[in-house]
């Protein structure tokens, strides 16, 4: 552990200078055979200890060409070629302009800041209490000016909000507190006009159990029989119906729940009231990819996939062996989840709809329609989201969680290099990196390294070469508010887990309002009404001295 800054700003300078060497290097990278990729099933081996980083030969090359170099190679002041067609002529100068423009429109993202939105406690501009699009788009001018170039947007579809969104009901509607459909093609039409793209949350795990599907299948309509994960009780010696196996739910307790009507258990690996859909099922495929497809047409470049390595279950239904961890058996450490998680079809569904994504900006023209994958797995698996051994390309980056779950305020600069350079070795050539350092289901950023380090991570953030992603309060230093009370926390696996427990792991503390201001609710509304269920941010003063007006200041 560092007790000052010295240790990260000898971090940033190295990691400066490695830059300016890699711009040196571009040209020359470019014409030299791809050399081959370590095996990433070894990486866990020979990437134990931070310190064995150093030993190590690391050759994070540039993935793109840069600016400077496409400038150089195609200077308007060269010699001109001039070929005249029905009274026309076309200069190499033009077809520079061209090609550069196309260039743009494919690889916008590779260099962006992404900025998650989650919606309910962003900007609330009607006073019911709730954030909504309108709110959005009333900061949509200070997003610009910061200069963010993507914004991701939580899930605002249709929902109960038993999971605040990630259970949703109509996949293609509006859930009202947030607005209408008329908000949403409003905020597409004014986020373009200020350059920024918009990126939709993509659920495709479950739906919310009052789903119009859910209760087709619950009935056996025709069609809908399978579209979901269903199985039979398995029966005790006393005659009891019991769950087909020891999976758990990762919200606590068991994966599945018994339907009387159907007389059947459905699986759900988060809560009771988001069955999981069968994509084993073509017509499940073929609706999500009509989904995708509705909110494409509707101008949206791309999706975050949520919980992309839970998409596939073991169809065998086998029980998953014991961890070792916990006796808990309600608990999701008490096995090993060898047939819930990561399974290989995973990789098959991912590069579909990235040839769904390449397809539809190959018809429609426009910048590059992109994946990004959620999936806290290991680096082999990851590094396969990106590109297969057989050529085939899934998400354009799968998120790098590494800021988040393998440093903290105790971390030092080994740490740093270890967990950078551990990506940049592994990732597969001509892909692009990406950098998470917060979300709204983890510990925020301030709270994780300490706020006098919020403007040091930002700026080593920054330095790192592709996409920069960071969410809303993360710029301002917004802590987390632990002492919110039981009976306020509303966050489905704080409830379940029980009063002792919720603490250790409730989202609600990342998730409160953004501090706009020093007023009332911290500028987010004008009503007396807050996010969650309680007033507890009014219970503690410190948005009077963080916020964004303060940061300005």
């Amino acid at each position: 552990m560092f007790s000052n800054c010295l240790g990260l700003k000898a971090l940033l300078l190295f990691f400066t200078f490695c830059l300016f060497l890699q711009r040196a290097q571009m040209s020359a990278d470019a014409a030299i055979t791809a050399t081959p990729m370590p095996n990433t099933e070894s990486a866990n081996e020979q990437l134990k200890e931070p310190t064995q980083a150093n030993e190590m030969n690391m050759t994070a090359t540039a993935k793109e060409t840069s600016t400077e170099t496409s400038e150089i190679l195609n200077d308007d002041s060269m010699p001109t070629e001039t070929k005249t067609k029905t009274g026309t002529a076309t200069t190499a100068s033009d077809r520079t302009a061209t090609d550069r423009t196309a260039s743009d429109e494919k690889d916008w993202w590779k260099h962006m800041i992404l900025y998650q939105i989650y919606p309910r406690s962003f900007m609330d501009s009607n006073g019911d209490g709730v954030g909504d699009l309108q709110g959005i788009m009333m900061k949509l001018p200070y997003l610009a000016e910061t200069g963010i170039q993507a914004v991701w947007l939580s899930p605002i579809f249709k929902s109960p909000m038993v999971d605040f969104g990630y259970d949703i009901s109509d996949f293609k509607d509006i859930h009202s507190e947030y607005g209408t459909m008329k908000d949403m093609e409003m905020l597409i039409t004014e986020s373009k006009r200020l350059g920024i793209k918009i990126i939709m949350d993509f659920v495709p795990n479950h739906t919310s159990n009052q789903s119009i599907w859910f209760e087709k299948s619950i009935n056996k309509e025709d069609g809908f029989e399978d579209f979901y994960i269903w199985a039979d009780a398995k029966v005790d010696n006393k005659g009891n119906k019991m769950p087909p196996n020891n999976w758990q739910s990762v919200f606590y307790g068991s994966a599945w729940t018994f339907n009387e009507k159907r007389n059947q258990y459905y699986l759900h690996q988060f809560t009771p009231a988001q069955p999981d859909l069968n994509f084993r099922n073509p017509k499940v495929v073929e609706a999500m990819d009509e989904v995708l497809r509705f909110w494409l047409d509707k101008g949206i470049n791309g999706f975050r996939v949520d919980a992309v390595n839970h998409l596939f279950e073991d169809v065998k239904l086998r029980d998953e062996p014991l961890s070792g961890k916990t006796d808990d058996m309600n608990s999701y450490e008490y096995t090993k989840h060898i047939y819930t998680k990561d399974m290989p079809e995973v990789l098959d569904m991912l590069q579909h709809w990235r040839k769904l994504m390449d397809d539809y900006t190959a018809k429609n023209g426009g910048p590059a329609r992109i994946l990004m994958t959620e999936a806290y797995a290991d680096l082999k698996t990851l590094m396969d989201y990106y590109e297969t051994k057989d050529g085939k390309r899934g998400a354009h980056f799968p998120f790098n969680f590494n800021f988040i779950t393998d440093l903290d305020e105790h971390s030092d600069a080994r740490d740093y290099v270890f967990n950078i350079q551990k990506w940049l070795t592994y990732m597969p050539r001509e892909h692009t990196a990406n950098w998470v350092m917060g979300n709204h289901d983890n510990m925020r950023m301030a709270t994780r390294f300490g706020p006098k380090r919020v403007d040091a991570m930002h700026m080593l953030m920054m330095t790192l070469p592709g996409v920069a992603v960071t969410y809303n309060g993360e710029e301002i230093g917004m802590q987390d508010y632990r002492d919110i009370s039981w009976e306020d926390t509303v966050d489905p696996p704080a409830r379940n887990v029980g009063r002792e427990k919720y603490k250790e792991v409730s989202r609600d503390p990342e998730r409160t309002p953004y501090q706009w201001n020093t007023q009332k609710n911290a500028g987010r509304n004008k009503s007396g009404v807050n996010i969650l269920n309680g007033n507890q941010l009014n219970s503690s003063d410190f948005h009077l001295y963080v916020n964004y007006k303060n940061r300005l200041t």
